[in-house]
């Protein structure tokens, strides 16, 4: 009289027993399976080979993935090394701003950028980047903890650049000397492309962008 096995019951069986297909090989080829691929009905054999292609086709569109964004990385590494030689190379500190968003707009093809600087020195008090900023956009400045991205929602920040009404979105970096230290500027990209700064985007080298661009804005500080 014949029990019926449940397949559960019959998976754990052959998952314990992994000899068990090389003890009776001929079931390889006698058990056929419905191929979703082929459309047909195919050998264990055929159907394992079509599981693991399935595999390493994945793996590959994984790993080709993985290498797409690594050229990607290292192209904006190689374009961040580039821009903080032009900050080094800068003739003297009055030069320095000009030199540090002419770099993003050119080198980052950047559409638009621009920064304030407050609490400089007496000798830059009447260049552009120390034009006069309200207490409240530094009040926004000291709360950003991280690069703010996405849509233009009337920043006042936004104002600060030529052709400001064509913003669609906004990159806003807060400079600090150090994390937890109140901001003394902020570095301003913009785009009228709606998608080139979005809420969802990965903020780590704008963070060294605005890292960088600390470092070199602190000779103007009085």
């Amino acid at each position: 009289m014949s029990q019926h096995l449940d397949s559960a019951a019959i998976a754990d069986y052959l998952s314990d027993n992994p000899h068990f297909f090389e003890e009776h090989s001929e079931l390889l080829a006698r058990v056929k399976l419905t191929s979703p691929v082929a459309g047909r009905t195919v050998s264990l054999q055929e159907r394992q080979m079509e599981v693991l292609r399935d595999k390493i086709k994945s793996l590959e569109l994984r790993l080709s993935e993985l290498l797409r964004i690594a050229q990607e990385n290292d192209a904006i590494t190689q374009k961040f090394l580039v821009w903080t030689r032009s900050l080094l190379m800068a003739r003297n500190d009055v030069d320095m701003p000009h030199t540090l968003i002419n770099g993003l707009q050119t080198i980052f093809s950047v559409p638009h950028a621009t920064l304030r600087i407050w609490g400089v020195a007496e000798e830059y008090s009447h260049t552009w980047f120390a034009a006069e900023v309200s207490e409240d956009a530094k009040i926004f400045c000291n709360g950003l903890t991280a690069p703010y991205c996405g849509p233009n929602q009337d920043f006042e920040a936004a104002s600060w650049i030529d052709d400001a009404e064509s913003i669609q979105s906004i990159a806003m970096l807060p400079l600090r000397n150090d994390a937890g230290m109140e901001a003394f500027g902020l570095l301003v990209l913009g785009s009228p492309d709606p998608h080139r700064f979005t809420s969802d985007m990965a903020t780590d080298f704008l963070s060294k962008i605005g890292e960088t661009a600390s470092a070199a804005m602190n000779c103007l500080l009085d």
